[in-house]
Formats: C-alpha cells, structure tokens, sequence
C-alpha cells in the first residue's frame, strides 16, 4: 500500500478519529468528559485484556524461541532512558532532574500506543504475535533504569530515590500488575475455559479504546497549550525521538526474524512515551521536575504523532523491511 493511502488509512480509522473528536473538544474547552472512576476502569480492561490475549499467544509458542526478543527489549529498556538523558544533559543543556524525568517518560512505554499499534497491524491484515505484550510489561522498568540515572548523578542517598523503593513502586503499578497478571493467568487458561470469557475480552476491545483515546484527546489538547514551558527544543525532540527510536526498533526487530506485525509494534512501543505511570514515579521521586515539560512532551506531542503520523511511517518500513 503507498504510503499516502496507509496515511490515509490511519487517519480516517475510528480510533484515531475518536481521539481527533477528544482534541476537538478539548481545545473548544467542550463540557464533554469521561469520569475519572470511568477512565480507571476503562484502563484496567484494557491492560488485562492485552495481558490475557497474550499469556495464550505465550502458551503456543516455546520460551526458547523468544529468548532474541527478550535480549533485544531488554538492551531497548536500558539504552532508550541513557540516550534521552545523554541527549538532554549535553545538547539541550538540561538539568539532571528534568533531563532524568523525560528520559522516564520516554523510557518507559504507551500503553495505549502499544494498544493502537496492535488495532493497526491488525487492520494492515498484517497481526502481530500475542507475545509482543511481554515486551511492554519489560520496558515499563525503563522508569527505574532513569531514576537511578538520577540519584547517581545527583548523588542521593536513601529518601524517595532508593532504589528498592522505585522498584517496589514500580511493581505496584497497575501497567506491570495488570499486563503480568493478566499474561500468567492466559497462559494457564485451558481452551474450554477461555472460551467462555474470551467475547468480553476480545470482541469489545476496540470499543473500549476508542472511548479511552476520546478522553486522550482532550487531555493531549489541554497538554498542548502548554508549549511555551516545553521549548523550541523539546519540541524538537518530541518529534525526532519517537522516529528515530521507533525506525531503529522496527530494524533490530527485523534483525532478529520478527514478522512484519510483531516488528512494527516493537517499533511503535520503542518509539512511544508513558504519560500514565510514569508522571507519578517522577512526581514522587523527582519533585523539582517540572511536569509542563516532561508531560507536554510525552502527551502533548509524541503520543498525538505517533497515533496520527508515526504508526503509517513504522509500519511502511517494516513492511519494506519484509518485502521478498
């Protein structure tokens, strides 16, 4: 497909047209929202229901055939939060606590970008493997590995930034909670057993997607009006990292035999920003981080592009990749 019509495509697809809906109404500040009890519980479906799918993708394919991926995403997790740090501190003159934040958010993972990216490969007709969702649960330390950038820089000792209590944090975490949880209790599921809860699970994902990127969108709008905290540069940089990590995951996916799918969504979760558990980690262990650029950045900016522009440009190149 080229790669005008593959734009095309996402555009006009019903999740990325939900989440145009949110930022419409966000920035005509509409009296349209989502209760915060709502959007929990919309969250907590959709990071179960990944789990699951995926624990009985897991249960059909030997650990040992997986062991390329999980070396790959664990390098992934600790180069992605020392490139942003790295990048922040020398080129655009960072502090360390605000260069430790965004490298945190940038670190870490979207949820709901992984979500998309799978709902978009699936629609390309060409699905991911089920097992990408391990990927994410790993990435989601990429929070920890830039905190301890942080202490270790700013030489703390104890408080907040001990590293037993960021990891302790982390694991309480509904992100690796629900998507670990949810990947063990597929995994055990016999056939009889899931058939029974897989039409909740499965034939009502999109649904609820699209009402979360709603709310998406007017959050990323009311982010956006934030941009003279974010700066020229972090501007920049919003829009240059999610490519330039999301090209080279799509390549080194592609290196280690993944399938067009499953190499495409290992691109788009490389190239996407938490702006969910990771504002909380940085909130309570990095206070003198301002929030205006770290979630500006990860929200306000890379998430919007990659939902409206980088998962066409991901998918075309892993589909060139995989070209015979």
């Amino acid at each position: 497909m080229p790669g005008f019509d593959l734009l095309l495509v996402n555009l006009l697809s019903p999740i990325v047209l939900a989440f145009v809906l949110g930022a419409i109404a966000g920035f005509i500040r509409s009296e349209l929202e989502l209760p915060d009890a709502v959007l929990k519980l919309i969250s907590i479906y959709l990071l179960f229901s990944i789990g699951l799918v995926g624990g009985r993708e897991l249960a059909q394919v030997r650990m040992a055939d997986l062991l390329g991926l999980f070396g790959l995403t664990a390098a992934v997790t600790i180069s992605i939060p020392f490139a942003v740090y790295l990048a922040l501190r020398r080129l655009g003159g960072f502090d360390v606590a605000n260069a430790a934040a965004v490298a945190a958010h940038y670190g870490s993972v979207s949820s709901v970008t992984f979500f998309a990216a799978v709902t978009f490969a699936r629609a390309m007709n060409t699905p991911s493997e089920g097992y990408m969702t391990a990927v994410v649960a790993v990435m989601e330390w990429g929070v920890i590995i830039s905190l301890a950038i942080a202490r270790f820089a700013m030489g703390r000792q104890g408080g907040d930034m001990r590293i037993g209590a960021l990891v302790k944090d982390t694991l309480r975490g509904r992100g690796i909670l629900l998507l670990t949880g949810g990947m063990v209790i597929g995994y055990l599921a016999t056939d009889r057993s899931w058939q029974q809860i897989a039409p909740f699970y499965e034939q009502l994902f999109r649904g609820f997607l699209m009402l979360f990127l709603l709310e998406m969108g007017m959050t990323a709008a009311r982010q956006v009006r934030q941009f003279a905290q974010v700066g020229l540069f972090m501007t920049g940089f919003a829009i240059a990292a999610p490519v330039v990590f999301g090209l080279a995951g799509v390549w080194l996916a592609h290196m280690i035999g993944l399938g067009v799918g499953s190499a495409f969504v290992f691109g788009a979760v490389c190239a996407s920003a938490s702006y969910i558990d990771a504002p909380a980690a940085c909130r309570a262990a990095l206070p003198e981080a301002s929030p205006g650029i770290y979630l500006t950045a990860s929200l306000g900016v890379t998430f919007p592009f990659n939902l409206l522009l980088g998962l066409p440009l991901f998918h075309e190149f892993a589909a060139w990749l995989g070209a015979p």
